[in-house]
Formats: C-alpha cells, sequence, structure tokens
C-alpha cells in the first residue's frame, strides 16, 4: 500500500436506474448506474465499501438555497408540473433544467450522497459520490441542468469542521456555482480547467480576469481552454497548478469535480482527452496525500462516461483493473444501445478496453503563452 493509499467509500442508490430529465435531454441516459455496473462487472466494489445514498433534508439544503426555491421544487414534484411564476423565477421546468418525475427527491438524493461523502472525507477516507457534482446551481436558481449544488454542500460541510479546501474542476464547463459560493472564503481555493466561455456554456466568467479573493493568494484560479486541448496540455498545466497549490495553499482536503464531458467523443464538450490522460489526472489529485471527495458531473456520452468513472474508482480504492473491459461489462454498455458515434474509428474499442489513449504526447505552441498568463495570477507567481 502507498502513501496515498487509505480507504474509500462509494455512495450510490438503485433510484439512478429510473429515467430522469424527459425524453431527448443530455443528462436522459444512463450515467450512475452503468458505471455500476461495469465496477460490478471487474468485481471491483465490496459491500463494505459501499453507502445508500440518503436525501438532504429541506434544513440542509437551506445552507445555501433559499426557502423559496427549496419549495418551487417541492411544489412542482406534488403537482407534476412547474408554475408559471416558479419557471420565470427559479428557471424551472425549461428545456434546460426540466421537469421531471422527482424534479425535488432525485436531485435532493445526490446532494445527500454528497454531504455523506463528505463526512467520510472528515473520518479520512476518500469517497465517490458520481450522482454528485451539480456546480452550475445557483441560491435560487436552477442552471446548466444543475437543481441543487451539492458540491457546494459538500464543501460547507466539510467547512463546518475546520478543513481548508481545494475544489477542483474537470469538467469541460466553468464551475461557476461554486466558485462564486467561496469567493469570499480564503480557506477554500476553486480551480476550475474549463472550455473557454468565449464558445462554452456557461458563456460568462471563467476568464483569466477573473481571478482572487479576499486574501494573498485568491480563492479562485481559472484556466479557460481552447478547442481541442489534449492529454499533454492539459497535464502540464495541472501539474504546475498542483504544485503550486501543495506549497501555498496546502489543502486539508480535496473536491473534486470528475465530470467526463471533456473526454474526446463527448457530444457536448470540445475538449480531447484521452480516458488515460483524463485518470492521470485523477491519480495525481489523489497523490496530493490527503482525502479525497471525488464527484460525478458533466459527461453525456454513456460509455466513455461508465468506462471513466469505474477508472476514478478504482484509483481512489487502490485496485489495479485489467484495460480489458470483462464480459458482463461489454454487454451492460452494448445494452445501453448508444450509436451517436458508431461510425467513429474507436467506437469497437469502447466494449472492449476502459482505456484509450492520445494519439500524441505533445504539447501546443500555446502553452507557454497560457503559462505566461497564469503567472500573473498570486497563487502562481514568484514569491516575494
Amino acid at each position: 500500500m502507498n502513501a496515498t493509499a487509505r480507504e474509500a467509500v462509494f455512495i450510490g442508490a438503485a433510484h439512478y436506474r429510473r429515467a430522469s430529465y424527459g425524453r431527448n435531454h443530455p443528462l436522459s441516459i444512463p450515467r450512475v448506474s452503468l458505471a455500476f455496473d461495469v465496477i460490478k462487472a471487474y468485481g471491483a466494489l465490496s459491500d463494505a465499501e459501499f453507502r445508500v445514498s440518503r436525501a438532504a433534508s429541506p434544513h440542509e439544503l437551506e445552507r445555501f438555497h433559499t426557502r423559496d426555491y427549496i419549495q418551487a421544487l417541492k411544489r412542482s414534484e406534488a403537482f407534476g408540473h412547474v408554475r408559471h411564476e416558479d419557471r420565470l423565477r427559479h428557471a424551472l421546468g425549461t428545456l434546460e433544467n426540466p421537469y421531471f418525475p422527482g424534479v425535488f427527491y432525485t436531485p435532493a438524493l445526490a446532494a445527500g450522497g454528497s454531504i455523506q461523502a463528505a463526512e467520510e472525507v472528515l473520518a479520512g477516507r476518500h469517497a465517490f459520490s458520481p450522482a454528485g457534482g451539480m456546480h452550475h446551481a445557483a441560491p435560487d436558481q436552477a442552471r446548466g441542468f444543475c437543481y441543487f449544488n451539492d458540491v457546494v454542500l459538500a464543501i460547507l460541510t466539510l467547512r463546518e469542521a475546520g478543513r481548508r479546501v481545494l475544489y477542483l474542476d474537470l469538467d469541460a464547463h466553468h464551475g461557476d456555482g461554486v466558485e462564486a459560493a467561496f469567493w469570499d472564503d480564503p480557506a477554500v481555493l476553486t480551480v476550475s480547467l474549463h472550455m473557454d466561455t468565449a464558445y462554452a456554456y456557461p458563456f460568462r466568467g471563467g476568464t483569466f480576469a477573473q481571478q482572487g479573493g479576499p486574501e494573498a493568494l485568491g480563492s479562485s484560479l481559472n484556466v479557460p481552454l481552447p478547442k481541442g486541448t489534449g492529454d499533454a496540455d492539459y497535464l502540464a498545466i495541472l501539474r504546475h497548478i498542483l504544485a503550486a497549490v501543495r506549497e501555498r495553499f496546502a489543502p486539508d482536503a480535496i473536491v473534486l469535480q470528475a465530470g467526463t464531458d471533456a473526454l474526446h467523443g463527448d457530444p457536448l464538450g470540445r475538449l480531447e482527452l484521452s480516458t488515460a490522460g483524463f485518470l492521470a489526472a485523477v491519480q495525481d489529485v489523489i497523490h496530493m496525500g490527503v482525502p479525497v471527495l471525488v464527484t460525478g458531473g458533466g459527461g453525456y456520452h454513456p460509455l466513455l462516461l461508465a468506462r471513466a468513472w469505474t477508472g476514478v474508482w478504482a484509483l481512489l480504492s487502490g485496485r489495479e483493473l485489467p484495460a480489458a473491459l470483462p464480459a458482463a461489462a461489454a454487454a451492460a454498455l452494448r445494452a445501453v444501445g448508444w450509436d451517436l458515434d458508431q461510425d467513429e474509428p474507436y467506437y469497437e474499442n469502447l466494449f472492449c478496453s476502459r482505456l484509450d489513449y492520445p494519439a500524441g504526447d505533445q504539447t501546443s505552441d500555446w502553452l507557454p503563452a497560457l503559462f505566461r498568463r497564469l503567472s500573473g495570477h498570486s497563487l502562481l507567481g514568484q514569491k516575494a
């Protein structure tokens, strides 16, 4: 067992096998349940490691969300539709954030799972809450497919116990809701590597200029990335940041949002990470040597997501899994019926291996300029 190894728990629920978000929504695909099935096909999850998620109570949700917003979601679920005034005020019942049966309970369950995960981290364990990672939600509005901001609630749990928290967001989209929540807290550092908001949701914020906070090191660091960013560039940036974080911020706990929409082939992403590169990033975070809470997040290609989150769990729990998918895992993936990229040369590998690798390993010519921009941040600049 290496120096960074520790017990790990996986937080899930049978509820995630139910359909949600309605038809033709990017999140109507199987995600947590499919990842769970692939992990179980490897025999990589014991009963002792599994925790059944509980739903967050209204009192817990009110630590971040407004009572009116919580009541609007509960009311929508009870009556089977969203009132016009709630749609206007809280952005509910839209194409982006649709009504569906369980519109209150399902996100409350994910929020409760991430709070549980934070409690496990406080006990010194790693924890994986794959239904979490809803990083866009605001106190009184649904945003970007996110209803309750479980990430904020998990970090608040850690902060109330006095922990100094690094929040690292690997999702392809800017972690704006979490950044805003902790902008004034010098004991939370939010770092987001994401598609440039000039071309990607949320189409505002997340720029090099939007950095800082209340103390010398600042409370946020944003890295807007150009389309097509691959493993070599991504990992070079991340490792540069993590080295500075370890030395100058020294977190007691890490919350890692591991959305998989930065992977090559994701229909809503424009980055080009391989699964191997994505997992190398997760491994670098685990090697920081403090308890890590991993949430899910974006990810709109179910096969890519399930393979990647299987790797995340393997890293957290200290397992070495073969690349070749067990027959039961391949069958579970094929049963989804996903055919969006069936004409791509990589398609059949999705059912054979849990890994894919980068086409090349050279950094891009834009990387030095990006490092110069990053050096303007107080965390990454030269010491006085």
